[in-house]
């Protein structure tokens, strides 16, 4: 097996925290939530649900303001974060020499066709329009030469995308990946996920609706945004003289084979899932000192997701702290793992654990070391990032504080 270090150097982000890693991790350490009264409107009725959606994303170095706003907001929150991305990485314009592979989390491209085509009145599921899909136009657009990929893991897709892009850059096959997942909600989404009772419906109190954990949780409070990571070998990385937000350093994945929206009652998939993670990055449970749980705030997710943690950590479960920034920036969906990856080299970053906010009465099902109301400071080295979507899609991520 190939056992070279691949280090995350770059963070670009459109994320309803805000578009950039200082802004981002302030909010994140200080526990303020991002939601707020969104409005569906339809022909029948106008819908009210709390959110948390981007403001306007910046226009990328290169671009017009005008070309830029022309495209879909999706394009334009990829194009964003890749372009931050790589300049925060230092190789804005000095990628012709190396390959630069592309991969890009992202589970429901089309919807966004089938919407418009349905508001002027059309019945087309896709009319061939639009032959190039999201991942090759903005390859195209940045000048990347290397190889370009989409995955599709429901909530899992840019855990999945990391673990791909390390998976390149060990294989030689590219010198540079972007990695990374993006997510626009839509009402159709939205319609979807409330139909399947899945969201919460606390419109009285926007920023207390997402309640990870919380006994008194009625459901997740869907997010949108995207976050793209520049990940390289250590070596070019120490070559380059970069600065590196962290390595990751182990990826675990496996299949309920059981339900298209439920998570099984056997909690050994998830299970296996970290403690894949856990074996391909060497790390025994003790040395783990942080868990931002996938933890969407659904009984059913929360429950099944503690149940797997006490199981793999024992004794260590009681020790080692968890929690769930969903509950501040809602879930993202295709960019939640993304976003969960960012939380988490916030964690490395500040030497604190960002909070479960709005935990007021725990579930008493959800038995946990949990971080409620407010951050916590710890010395931070190691991280298990969980993301667990919809199909049984499980996968856990180790991040690790580079030396």
């Amino acid at each position: 097996m190939d056992e070279r270090r691949v280090w995350i150097t770059g963070v670009g982000a459109a994320t309803p925290l805000g578009f950039d890693f200082t802004s981002i991790r302030q909010r994140l350490i200080a526990g303020e939530s991002a939601a707020r009264v969104v409005v569906d409107h339809n022909a029948d009725a106008s819908v009210e649900f709390p959110g948390c959606v981007l403001g306007e994303i910046p226009v990328p170095r290169g671009w017009s303001a005008e070309s830029f706003r022309a495209l879909a907001p999706i394009e334009q929150a990829a194009l964003w974060t890749s372009s931050a991305a790589l300049a925060d990485a230092g190789l804005s314009g000095s990628t012709d020499s190396i390959r630069v592979g592309f991969i890009l989390g992202a589970g429901a491209e089309w919807l966004r066709y089938w919407e418009t085509n349905t508001a002027k009145g059309g019945t087309s599921l896709y009319d061939g329009s639009d032959p190039e899909n999201l991942a090759a136009r903005i390859a195209r657009q940045l000048g990347l030469r290397g190889p370009h990929s989409t995955v599709a893991a429901a909530c899992a897709s840019a855990n999945y995308a990391l673990a791909l892009g390390r998976q390149w850059i060990r294989r030689g096959l590219v010198d540079v990946c972007l990695a990374g997942g993006a997510e626009i909600a839509s009402a159709a989404g939205r319609a979807a996920f409330q139909n399947l009772r899945a969201m919460s419906r606390r419109t009285d109190e926007p920023r207390r609706a997402s309640r990870p954990f919380d006994r008194d949780r009625d459901g997740f409070v869907m997010g949108e945004g995207a976050v793209m990571f520049v990940l390289e070998s250590a070596d070019l990385a120490q070559r380059r003289d970069a600065r590196a937000y962290g390595e990751i350093a182990g990826f675990g994945a496996s299949s309920d084979a059981y339900h298209l929206v439920l998570p099984s009652d056997d909690s050994e998939p998830m299970c296996n899932a970290m403690r894949a993670a856990l074996a391909d990055a060497q790390v025994e449970n003790h040395e783990l000192d942080y868990v931002n749980a996938h933890a969407p705030g659904t009984p059913v997710g929360d429950r099944a997701e503690s149940r797997a943690l006490r199981q793999v950590l024992g004794g260590d479960a009681a020790l080692i702290p968890v929690s769930s920034t969903k509950s501040i920036t809602g879930h993202l969906l295709s960019a939640a793992a993304a976003m969960e990856a960012l939380a988490s080299l916030v964690a490395i970053a500040c030497q604190a654990i960002p909070p479960t906010i709005n935990l007021d009465h725990p579930d008493p099902e959800c038995d946990l070391n949990h971080v409620a109301h407010h951050a916590r400071d710890a010395a931070v080295d190691v991280v298990l990032s969980n993301s667990f979507g919809f199909g049984g899609n499980n996968t856990s991520l180790v991040l690790r504080k580079v030396a």
